[in-house]
């Protein structure tokens, strides 16, 4: 699908001196806090306070393009230079643009940032230390995305992340109450001795039926069975909000859309339905199932059964559930069995 985009402005972006590690305004061609020149290869960052810019003149110089760092002295100059402002060399014999058109992440909002020089904590936002006025390191972890959404359904892009440490917590405390859950649903806490008072089996089996059922409004393609099919196509479009290095020092601020085509179909298939379902049930030791009589378009569908055993002892009655007949058949009526419980009083094993 064709994508659109818009500008929605320019936003300053910022570089790290690699010189003193100060952080510096991205149109800076010189560190401010030790005068070093800003090297060709420089990175520039997204600060995650970065507002638009609202003056007409420096948005005009950031959307001019890319800077020109001189081939004979490596002075940085603007898109718009043809001789450098350093050495007067000719831009066109040996300029090199700086890279340009990079997407963009947004550090991480508002986060503290502790001076390498006292230890002082400090909110992003600041290049110098409120306390000594050394320079501070920028956030070494940005965000995930460069901006919020936009014309889409919200996103985490726009949320404030959780702590890292928060989500560990939260799965710890998950696993833990999944432990605690094991341990008292299937480790034995103690045994009682019980008698058995009375068996019990119930028997199911479903008859089944061709029956044809409609579906309404399903994405995606129809089954090839499928017939009474009517399909339509919704059209809906999806924005996201990107910021991308002009390469001198500012980020354009765009919103790029491209539209999502989606097929939607309704329809009748034939499936098999249960129309009924034939149980039996005895407390003894020969259970059977029903034998019913199958038409055309008609089916049995998978059988069931299950056992149950009634004990008594220490005073409550127990049940346990055998998983197949030759279990079941060996607990007669006033046979003695020591019962393994769980904390909750549930029947885990029989001895």
């Amino acid at each position: 699908m064709p994508t659109s985009s818009t500008s929605k402005g320019f936003i300053q972006l910022e570089w790290v001196c690699p010189n003193c590690n100060s952080r510096n305004a991205g149109p800076n061609k010189t560190c401010e806090n030790c005068g070093a020149p800003q090297p060709e290869n420089v990175q520039f960052y997204a600060p995650a306070e970065a507002k638009l810019i609202q003056d007409a003149n420096t948005a005009k110089v950031a959307g001019a393009g890319a800077d020109i760092h001189c081939g004979f002295c490596g002075t940085r100059n603007a898109a718009t230079a043809v001789t450098c402002s350093q050495c007067g060399g000719n831009l066109a014999e040996g300029g090199k643009a700086r890279a340009a058109g990079r997407e963009m992440q947004r550090e991480a909002a508002q986060v503290e940032i502790k001076c390498t020089n006292c230890g002082e904590m400090n909110l992003s936002a600041r290049t110098m230390c409120a306390k000594c006025g050394s320079p501070l390191p920028r956030a070494s972890q940005p965000s995930a995305s460069a901006m919020p959404i936009v014309g889409a359904p919200a996103s985490s892009a726009g949320m404030k992340r959780a702590p890292a440490w928060l989500g560990l917590g939260v799965v710890v405390a998950c696993l833990a109450v999944l432990c605690v859950g094991a341990i008292l649903l299937f480790a034995p806490s103690k045994s009682v001795s019980a008698t058995v008072q009375d068996v019990y089996w119930e028997t199911s089996l479903p008859l089944q039926e061709i029956t044809a059922v409609r579906f309404s409004d399903k994405a995606g393609n129809p089954p090839g069975d499928a017939y009474n099919v009517s399909c339509r196509v919704e059209t809906r479009q999806v924005c996201e909000e990107k910021t991308i290095d002009k390469g001198n020092g500012y980020g354009e601020v765009v919103t790029e859309c491209h539209d999502v085509r989606q097929q939607y179909c309704s329809y009748t298939q034939d499936q098999w339905k249960t129309i009924r379902t034939f149980t039996f049930d005895g407390h003894d030791f020969e259970p059977f199932y029903a034998d019913p009589q199958v038409r055309s378009g008609q089916r049995l569908g998978d059988a069931t059964i299950t056992f149950t055993v009634y004990f008594f002892g220490d005073g409550t009655e127990y049940t346990y559930n055998p998983g197949d007949l030759s279990e079941f058949e060996q607990f007669v009526i006033g046979s003695l069995w020591t019962l393994r419980l769980n904390a909750l009083g549930i029947v885990v094993s029989v001895e």
